[in-house]
This record gives C-alpha cells, structure tokens and sequence, in this order.
C-alpha cells in the first residue's frame, strides 16, 4: 500500500486553484485565500470557513434546493420552483396560487407548506472517517463490508441524533475517502409567505429552462416556525417564528461586469472524478434511455390530463419536475456531442495511470480490478433502471414502501435497512401523505399501464433477473385499481405500523403485487450491496492516488458535490458559446415586454407589464443599464442542488439567487470548461423591484434590511 493511499483531511486541499473551478467544503477556504484575494472578496477566509459565523450560519437546505435567511424571524428566501411545491399543495381552481401568486400581507395569513417542506440548519461538520471504517478488515465480501460501514454509520448517527430536534447524515466524500458527520437542526414547520405570479416566477418555462438570454424572477419567501421555547416542533397554530441567529443584508447596489460573488449552498452531485469508461455508458446508454422514458411518462401524463384543470393541477409539480431531468438530461447529451469529454478523459487517464505506475509500491491489480468492477456496475445499473420502469406506478411505490417498512419494523431499529428506522418513519408517511396533492387514479393507471409496455420493449440487459414473470399483463392493470384502496390517503396511512403478515394476507391488489415482487426487489439490492462494497473497497485507494497525482501537479482538489455545504467563488462574465457570438452578463425588465407573447410560458401578467412600459424603475435602475437588470451570469461552479443558493458581493450581501445554467454548461457535471462554463443567477434587483412595483409586498421589504444604493 502507498503511503498516499491514506491521505489527512489538510492534504486534500489544492496547493493552488486554477479558473473558478471548484465546489469547496467551508473548511477549505483558508487554503483558497490567494484566489478569493485575487477576485476582490473581502470577507476573511477564516470567517468563512467558520459555520457558526456570519455569513455561512444563514446559509440553509431545503432538502433539494438551498436557501437563506434574510430576516431575524425566520424569513427564508429561496427559488420559485423550489417552493412550488408549496405552492401547489395550496392551490385549487378557486385560488389557484400558481397562477395568480401568493402574499401573506400578516403572519397569520401564511400558508402551511407541508410535510415536504422542511428547513435544515447545518451547525456541526466533523469527520469520522476512522469510525466509519473501523472493523473493516481485506478478507470481508463486497456485502460484508457495506453492511459494517452502514452500521457504523447507523451508530454515529444515532449518537448525533440523540437530541431529536437534529437530523445527522454521514455522507462520504472523495467517493468513500473520507466521511463526515453533519449535524442539522431541522425545522418541521415551514410556511409559505409569498410567490410571485408563475408568469414571473417562471417567464419562459420549459422553454427557457437552462437558455439564455433570461428574464424569470425565480424567487418566493418562507418562514421558519418553531415551537416558543425556540427549538423545532410539529407544526401548529401556537409556534412562533424561528429566530435566526444570522440573516444576509439585501444589497441593491448591484455588480457590474467583472465583479466578484460567493456562492453558497447545497450541489446535489457531480462526477468529475469518474473514469472514461463510466462517462462513455452515461453517454450512449444511461441517458439516452432516461431521456426516452421521460418523455415518454410525460406524453402519457399529458395524454391522460387533457381536458381536465383539476388533474392538470395535481400533476403540475410532478411534470415540472420531469421537464427539468429532461432539459437537463438532453442538454447533456448535447454537451457530450459538442465535446468529446470521454476523449478528454481519456488522455487523463492514460497520463495518470503511466504516472501511478511509476510509483515505488503500486499495486498492480487496483486499476485492472477497478475496470472490473465499474464493467459489473454498468452491467447492474441497467437492471436497475429497467427495475425503475416496470415500477413506475405511485401506487405500487407505496405498497412496496408500506410491505417493506412492516418488515423491517420487526428488527431492532439499528438493524434495520437504512431509511426504515424510527427516524424516518415521519418521511415516510409525509411521502405517503404528498400523493394527497399529486395523484388522479386514471393518470397513475395510464402510467403504469404504458411503463409497463415501455418495459416489455427494452433490451434483455435491462429486465432483473427473475422479474418478468411477476409482474400484470397490461390488460390486467385496471383491475389493481378497482381492487385497491391505497389510493384513499387514510386507507394510505393506516396501513404504517402494520406488521407484514397482516399485508401479506391482504386483498389490497397492490398490497398484493407488493408482495409478489418484494423477493425480486430485494435480490437486486442485495446484489447492489455486494458490489457497493468491491467498489468501496478499490475506489478510494483509486481516489487517494488520483489526489496524490493532482497535488504533485498543483491542480485544485476538492470533493465532488453530495448535497452538502459547499463555497464556490467567480465573476461577473459573458461567454461566447459559438464562434461569432458572444452573450452579455445581464438581462433587464425589457427584455420581457419583447419576449411578451400574451401566451404560455410567455406571459407576462398586465400589471408587470405596465410598470415596464411606465419605466416605474425605482430605486432599482442600474446606472450602466439605464433600466431594471433581470438575470445575470457568473463563472461560479454550480450544478442541482444550488438552486436558491444565495449569491453574495465581496462584502457578504446578498445579491442574487441562483436558479441554473446555460445550456452549453449542463456538462460541467462531468467536466468543467472555464470558458463556457456559466451560472444563471436572479438579480436581487429585480426582486425587490417586483415586490415594490408590482405586487405591493411593503411588509417583506421593511422586514428585510435592504441596502440601497446611495444618490
């Protein structure tokens, strides 16, 4: 074994960075204190490393988005589509919030966002890696060794948890180098407070998505409710507003080109540290067949709604969801046929393995048995997507959710599976509750009925072992439904705490179906274990070696995005994605009038409008623009996850919201091109000229501290 095979958490750090490139853990930015220097940010690194200090300690997750404080009584500014969700848990035909938005003008009048929308406050981050492998020993199988790591990880979490008002994760970093415990205080109610109209919040829609030039204000407001002793409870009428101990000044003073920010927030996941051979089965397998069957659901959810606003309604957030994978998932297609990264890869590859073998004590089976595994992880991945398909219907999810919490429910809890323990039980039935909003039985019957056609019709890599045999024929899908009770949400609920036999015995025809394919189900991940833990096993010696090789050249090391907090740092810059054309870094309000069909995604409401065409501008004219600025475009390092994540000036205020990138940057996932890469962001400006000009909301703006520019 190298000596580099086992690296301190202080060597992971670059030497020195290069571009923007970079999604940092706090911890990491006093290595970074030239570079943040070099860009103009004034805040010490230290300061910023430091999370229980301003700004970090405003900075929240939404478990999926990221957002911020911006008030002391719990004020929380994030994305519009991260809060649409709540939005449409709230809306009907009679007060369709989607449309038409949203102001509480009083807290009284704020809307309970849901079981779904919860706010998450990291306080602690400390790293257990020495812990979480502790007892792993080389003569371990593949699944011994994933199980020993879960049940150390079980443990430490359950330490960390034994204050209830937390929620622990131990997520692994530099893929399964290094493990950290994060300690997040989460806050259970959570309440809508205002959303612009969706014509605002989300001007261009799928059409737009991931484009620019942009002209949305992706943006809404929450609050953060806990009980008077100020520490996390069930929602109700007696809690109180969360006192944040941090919250972000508002700056309207707004940047110019060139300008520094700071990001902050929670990427959900990259892969930039991914073998070619890996890129090469994303590239023509994995996503050409998730792009299919997208948008194959999505016709069939179309197909099914058609004619009906209130099913329309139900399934907007779900379609919404769908739309933005599959933007995404083309636009790195697209990516991937503009730039040969597989290629690219390749002769990084080829340098590093002539430099590894090199090395005094390399061991010369870690990369032939690497490229083994990862061939056995390809080979799973198919079966698992096919897997995905034959299950699409919501009310199969449940009753297999439902049969397996029973079984697991019969273990001591730090025996169970992870994510059926006491700890998850209200996620679970807050799953089992959301259908509530977003389920019409003849939608998910002509989901299900066409999956399973679209299933049927893969390549024979794609069908698991042993599952074909189980499953209804498609003319036999109807009657589940008519034979089924599940989808009633208190019939739904009232199957949590059942024990197993009382489902197997059930008449429930998908109770029923549950059950019949549980053994299946169970193999296949019996089978993912086996080989997670051969893969856990080569990966990080892989990784502490590609580390070692980084380092000696001077390059930037940082971990790849895994929905934790990370830093990254840019400018304020225009990119040229074609010979010929170059796009400039702002947008302003009239680009929404040229763009203005009167038709969806293209809509803009009346009144928005008429303040443009006034030049109502305000407070919030730019001098250089000459007029309100939309959207901008920075040279940080973003990717999902980031969504809401504030953008800060050199000083630390918040001027924008980050919403998404350009087109041409989707593969920054993979591989990041400082030349094209670039993060869509909201001009704070905008927001605050909206919530002026237009929708009158006076009370959130006197609640915020806005700093305005000086006459």
């Amino acid at each position: 074994m190298l000596k580099y095979l086992v690296l301190p958490a202080a060597v992971l750090c670059a030497t020195s960075a290069s571009a923007d490139e970079g999604q940092w853990q706090p911890y990491q930015l006093p290595q970074l204190k030239s570079e943040l220097k070099r860009i103009g940010i004034a805040i010490p690194a230290e300061k910023l490393a430091d999370l229980s200090k301003h700004p970090m300690s405003a900075i929240v997750s939404l478990g999926g988005c990221s957002a911020s404080f911006v008030s002391d009584a719990g004020l929380v500014v994030t994305n519009h589509h991260c809060a649409y969700g709540a939005i449409q848990r709230n809306s009907t035909t009679e007060h369709n919030y989607i449309a038409n938005g949203f102001l509480a003008k009083t807290r009284a009048e704020e809307l309970p966002g849901g079981p779904n929308t919860l706010v998450y406050v990291t306080d602690k981050v400390e790293n257990v890696t020495g812990r979480v492998l502790k007892d792993i020993t080389p003569a371990m199988s593949g699944r011994q060794r994933s199980e020993t790591v879960e049940k150390n990880i079980k443990a430490l979490i359950a330490e960390c948890e034994s204050d209830k008002f937390y929620r622990c994760s131990v997520p692994a970093f530099h893929r399964g180098l290094e493990y950290y415990r994060i300690r997040q205080m989460m806050i259970r109610d959570v309440r809508l407070v205002y959303a612009p109209a969706n014509a605002i919040g989300d001007f261009g829609g799928d059409i737009d998505n991931y484009e620019w030039p942009r002209h949305v204000g992706d943006y809404s407001f929450l609050r953060a409710y806990v009980g008077k002793d100020g520490r996390p409870a069930e929602p109700s009428p007696d809690n109180v507003p969360y006192h944040s101990k941090d919250f972000l000044v508002v700056s309207a003073e707004g940047l110019k080109n060139g300008d520094p920010v700071l990001l902050a927030g929670y990427p959900g996941r990259t892969s930039r540290y991914k073998l070619p051979s890996e890129i090469r089965y994303a590239r023509d397998a994995a996503y050409p067949a998730k792009a299919a069957e997208i948008q194959s659901d999505l016709d069939v959810i179309a197909a099914a709604t058609k004619g009906s606003e209130a099913d329309a309604v139900r399934y907007a957030s779900v379609v919404k969801g769908l739309n933005n994978v599959m933007k995404k998932t083309r636009g790195l297609m697209d990516g991937f046929a503009r730039k040969d990264i597989a290629a690219i890869k390749d002769v990084q590859d080829a340098e590093f393995r002539a430099w590894y073998g090199k090395q005094a004590g390399a061991d010369s089976n870690l990369l032939p048995e690497l490229d083994k595994l990862i061939a056995a992880d390809i080979g799973l991945s198919d079966e698992e997507f096919g897997h995905s398909v034959a299950t699409t219907s919501d009310l199969l999810k449940s009753a297999s959710t439902l049969y397996r919490l029973a079984q697991e429910s019969a273990k001591p809890d730090a025996e169970r599976e992870t994510g059926y323990q006491q700890r998850d039980l209200s996620f679970i039935k807050a799953r089992l509750n959301r259908l509530e909003q977003s389920y019409v039985a003849g939608v998910d019957q002509a989901r299900f009925s066409a999956a399973l056609q679209r299933y049927a019709q893969l390549p024979r890599s794609m069908h698991v072992t042993g599952l074909d045999a189980l499953l209804p024929s498609v003319d036999a899908v109807p009657a589940l439904y008519t034979q089924s009770q599940l989808g009633d949400t208190a019939t739904r609920l009232s199957w949590v705490g059942k024990d197993a036999g009382a489902i197997a015995t059930s008449n429930d025809a998908f109770l029923k179906l549950a059950v019949r394919i549980d053994g299946v189900t169970r193999s296949l991940k019996e089978r993912r274990k086996e080989l997670d833990g051969n893969l856990e096993r080569a990966i990080p010696q892989y990784m502490a070696a590609v580390i070692a090789w980084k380092k000696s050249q001077g390059k930037p090391v940082y971990p790849d995005a895994n929905s934790t907090l990370r830093v990254t740092y840019g400018t304020v810059s225009p990119y040229s994605p074609k010979d010929g054309i170059t796009k400039g870094p702002f947008t302003t309000i009239e680009g929404i009038v040229e763009k203005n069909t009167g038709k969806e995604p293209f809509n803009a409401p009346e009144r928005l409008l008429n303040a443009i065409k006034a030049k109502q501008y305000g407070k919030f004219k730019d001098p250089v623009l000459g007029t309100v600025p939309v959207d901008f475009l920075t040279s940080a390092d973003t990717t999902g996850g980031n969504s809401g994540s504030a953008v800060m000036n050199r000083n630390g205020e918040l001027i924008g919201l980050n919403f998404d990138s350009t087109y041409e940057s989707i593969t920054k996932d993979w591989y990041f091109d400082r030349d094209i890469t670039r993060a869509i962001h909201l001009d704070i400006r905008y927001m605050l000229w909206v919530m002026s000009e237009v929708d009158h909301a006076d009370n959130l703006l006197t609640e915020m501290t806005v700093k305005y520019p000086k006459k």
